[in-house]
């Protein structure tokens, strides 16, 4: 494995959390969600039973060491690129426009524009207020706490990708102040805007004003995010 290449280095990624980590089962479960794989199919991989997954998870069996968790970590990239290597493109993605994934879950340019409909349908998306634009070119999905405590401006600017007409997806809201009001004074504004793990009743009772104002479409939504993740990563892609 080329030590430039975004496989590598999402393998070490994984590997230095799983070893540094205080529950590594606990860790070991988030990474296998994040790709999206069962116990059963990561076992077979491994060639052992899904007990085994099941035990380290649980902490049922003793932290393991480096070359479990290297044979951990090449199962689920080997699984990934047998699937068509999404996984690892979403990890390139994001490295490749200077972001770290705690800040950036997703950054992602589209071939053609895709209409804002399909896009809420593809996230079971609930849109509050209706923007001025149909349709979006891509969407960048963001960490919103790291994101406006720890990006400067000119490194907020960068969330928008190759193009502002694009959808940016908040995560870790609780009413959505915090995000509109950073969006309120961005210039220039995105397409549309998503708070996620919120219903309509959570919102902010300003945000749809703000959203309104400026001509941008605004949308909440409870699908979690492993599968939110999932369900764009269909989306077209470039």
């Amino acid at each position: 494995m080329r030590e430039e290449s975004p496989r590598y280095r999402l393998a070490t990624r994984i590997a230095g959390e799983i070893v540094c980590s205080e529950e590594p089962g606990a860790t070991i479960r988030k990474w296998r969600n994040d790709f999206g794989l069962s116990q059963a199919s990561l076992a077979s991989q491994l060639d052992v039973s899904a007990s085994v997954i099941s035990d380290y998870e649980g902490g049922r069996r003793e932290n393991p060491g480096i070359s479990v968790v290297r044979r951990l970590v090449e199962a689920m990239l080997t699984l990934d690129e047998a699937a068509g290597g999404e996984r690892i493109r979403q990890f390139e993605r994001v490295l490749s426009a200077g972001f770290d994934e705690s800040i950036v879950h997703d950054l992602r340019e589209y071939a053609a524009p895709l209409t804002l409909d399909r896009f809420y349908e593809s996230i079971e998306a609930i849109e509050v207020t209706a923007g001025t634009a149909t349709a979006i070119n891509g969407h960048t999905i963001i960490d919103s706490i790291d994101a406006i405590t720890r990006l400067s401006s000119d490194e907020f600017y960068r969330l928008y990708g190759q193009s502002t007409e694009r959808a940016l997806v908040f995560t870790r809201v609780t009413r959505g102040e915090s995000p509109l009001v950073a969006m309120r004074v961005a210039s220039p504004k995105p397409n549309a805007i998503v708070l996620h793990g919120l219903t309509t009743d959570d919102l902010w009772d300003h945000a749809p004003d703000l959203a309104r104002i400026d001509g941008v479409s605004l949308a909440v939504t409870e699908q979690p995010l492993e599968e939110l993740l999932d369900r764009v990563a269909r989306l077209p892609d470039e």
